[in-house]
């Protein structure tokens, strides 16, 4: 049961992730219709941003007070009311108003899955539920290039989203008495596992080997951004976020007003990004069994480099294609590796608090960064889009650097 039970959470992950990539690939076109500046898909994600914020911080007492069945329902009612209200919005100021509860509706989906896996599910899982993220920010940019080839154009996109979002509504309505019995399940056969082990040793993953010993800490009420890395932490969650946000946001305005790509094949080339992503954490999941998150995490911060200078070269727009893909398979170990150490890093018992801390940073990094790029493009130029993009993968490079220097040294 627990495992068929998995794909209903994996089916809720893909639908979080078709909207994030929808508005990017269809901003081309779709502010052309509503006569709206180009800078404002930025606001957009901005405001998106705050209401995931604000959803994500309150999540724990919703989750405490509701389940995380009844939370995950009620937030895939609002994402599917707000992409259905997509597909007619009149104006920007419409626009920027179903943008709050499309937000608040992920950030609640987000947090609930992601402690829902991480306190039910082995590690590896966490790879793969992020992969299904992947499998669904993949589909939305295939979904708004097919429509954009038709006369229904983007808002026939919006709405076929609206639709899915509203099967799964469906689903997750009638499997909702099952996630409190899974879970118990999930708790049950943990215990026996913990009982069947003859020494502590056995409850050190891979990823645990090489940690400094106050990963053991007992929990105290300090100050966390007092424990050696976590500042640090907290900036490399910003800068990752904000990267992967800023790609999959302007990727294809990039293409289409700097390298002269149609918006059907930009949308395009935006799957193929956020394929990258899907495809490297499926294998992750498996590479994690073999290897350490640590090596995972700083062989794909260099992969993203290489594919950031790619997109810097004077190259023919097809291979600047892979540039993008070599920067979502670089991108693919880095967000669940980096959640997956918080324990060993830093303690399990204040592994808790700082997941959350952790999240929001990943969410101001999505909040202001794309934004930030929507200025450049707006007051200067749509081209500097690879140099803002290496830029922030560079800094995510330098501060998952301190952190493991400062890990060494504690």
């Amino acid at each position: 049961m627990a495992t068929l039970f998995l794909i209903v959470i994996y089916l809720s992950f893909i639908s979080l992730g078709i909207p994030d990539s929808m508005l990017g690939a269809a901003w081309p076109v779709m502010h052309l219709d509503i006569r709206a500046p180009f800078g404002a898909a930025g606001t957009l994600s901005l405001i998106a941003s705050v209401g995931t914020i604000l959803s994500s911080l309150a999540s724990g007492t919703l989750l405490n007070k509701l389940g995380t069945g009844l939370v995950t329902l009620i937030s895939c009612c609002l994402t599917a009311g707000a992409l259905l209200g997509f597909a007619f919005v009149p104006s920007l100021t419409w626009l920027a108003v179903l943008a709050i509860p499309l937000g608040i509706g992920a950030g609640a989906v987000d947090s609930g899955l992601n402690h829902y896996v991480a306190s039910n599910y082995k590690a590896h899982h966490m790879s793969w539920l992020h992969c299904f993220w992947g499998v669904g920010a993949t589909t939305g940019p295939i979904i708004m290039a097919y429509y954009m080839g038709t006369e229904s154009s983007w808002r026939g996109g919006y709405q076929a989203v609206a639709i899915i979002q509203m099967v799964l509504v469906v689903i997750l309505l009638f499997t909702l008495p099952l996630w409190k019995k899974v879970a118990s399940i999930q708790q049950e056969a943990k215990q026996r596992e913990k009982q069947t082990q003859s020494t502590s040793e056995l409850h050190t993953t891979d990823s645990t080997s090489d940690n400094d010993p106050s990963s053991d800490a007992p929990a105290t009420k300090m100050n966390l951004l007092r424990i050696p890395g976590v500042n640090f932490t907290l900036l490399t969650f910003l800068f990752y976020c904000g990267a992967e946000a800023t790609v999959g946001l302007w990727g294809a305005s990039f293409f289409v007003g700097a390298r002269g790509v149609t918006p059907e094949m930009a949308a395009g080339w935006v799957s193929l990004y956020f394929a990258g992503i899907t495809l490297g954490r499926l294998i992750t999941g498996f590479l994690t069994l073999r290897m350490s998150n640590r090596k995972l995490i700083l062989i794909g911060q260099l992969t993203a480099v290489a594919g950031g200078i790619l997109l810097l070269m004077p190259l023919p727009p097809v291979l600047l294609m892979s540039g993008l893909i070599l920067i979502g398979i670089g991108f693919a170990p880095i967000f669940p590796g980096l959640l997956h150490e918080t324990p060993a890093r830093f303690g399990e018992k204040n592994a808790a608090r700082l997941m959350g801390y952790q999240l929001a940073m990943a969410y101001v990094g999505i909040t202001i960064l794309p934004p930030l790029f929507g200025l450049i493009a707006a007051y200067v130029h749509v081209g500097w889009f690879p140099f803002v993009v290496l830029a922030y993968i560079l800094l995510m490079l330098l501060f998952a650097e301190r952190v493991n220097q400062k890990l060494r040294h504690a």
